[in-house]
């Protein structure tokens, strides 16, 4: 019998998305009741704990391992896990299931995490840069140069990072990933100045604000940005309150 780990308090399958609801209709209630709940789970707690992410999606793999949703959780967890074999095994099963290469970037980055590049690189060059979303192409983008970094080829992962960026083409938050690729691989070539405008750079096109830009740039000023309030900070806010 499959059981997994216990699902966490406060589940509600209304809080899955409608698509991932019509997914689980064709079966059983029960067994669907099982899956939403564990497809939650992981959802929840793939950022604070991605290996018991992973869990909860593997389990749902087992009740369900026909649906795209499930398969794709498990895809998703297994990478945050850094299970890249597991992660590269489902990617491949998703992209069976619905076509596509919007995909081929995260799988080239297992590949490349398994110790492959040549192997990242032949997947790379499957992808119709001018059929594809501009998204996905700047992802692909950051995935070749690090396994060109890895390669040794320092200079073409640069040349490729500053093609792409320079052509400012795509959603805003690819192009801020893009160019925090390029401050960290200048940065590593001892280039503070180039790294310090490409790191501004992804910060002004990070309106989220989901990457450290204002830390790395505080980190190269020599600037300590405050973190968290020591135990007396605290006490003595408290007092004054």
């Amino acid at each position: 019998m499959i059981t997994g780990p216990p699902i966490p308090e406060g589940f509600d399958d209304k809080a899955l998305p409608f698509g991932v609801r019509a997914e689980l209709r064709g079966l059983s209630k029960e067994r669907a009741d099982r899956v939403a709940a564990h497809i939650w789970a992981a959802g929840v707690l793939v950022d604070e704990d991605p290996t018991l992410a992973f869990q909860h999606a593997e389990t749902a793999r087992q009740l369900a391992p026909r649906l795209p949703v499930v398969r794709e959780a498990a895809a998703e967890t297994a990478y945050a896990a850094e299970e890249y074999a597991i992660a590269l095994r489902e990617y491949r099963a998703i992209r069976r299931m619905s076509g596509g290469d919007e995909l081929i970037p995260v799988m080239a980055d297992c590949e490349r995490a398994l110790g492959r590049p040549r192997d990242a690189l032949e997947l790379l060059t499957e992808l119709d840069t001018r059929k594809t979303d501009p998204a996905v192409v700047i992802e692909a983008v950051i995935v070749e140069s690090g396994v060109r970094t890895d390669l040794g080829q320092r200079d073409e992962a640069l040349r490729l990072l500053r093609k792409v960026a320079g052509q400012n083409v795509g959603p805003a938050f690819a192009r801020a990933r893009l160019h925090y690729a390029l401050a960290d691989l200048l940065l590593a070539d001892g280039d503070e100045a180039g790294a310090r405008a490409s790191f501004v750079t992804s910060g002004e096109l990070d309106r989220p604000a989901l990457l450290d830009t204002s830390d790395r740039i505080a980190e190269l000023d020599g600037v300590t940005l405050p973190n968290q309030m020591s135990d007396d900070d605290e006490a003595e806010q408290e007092d004054a309150e």
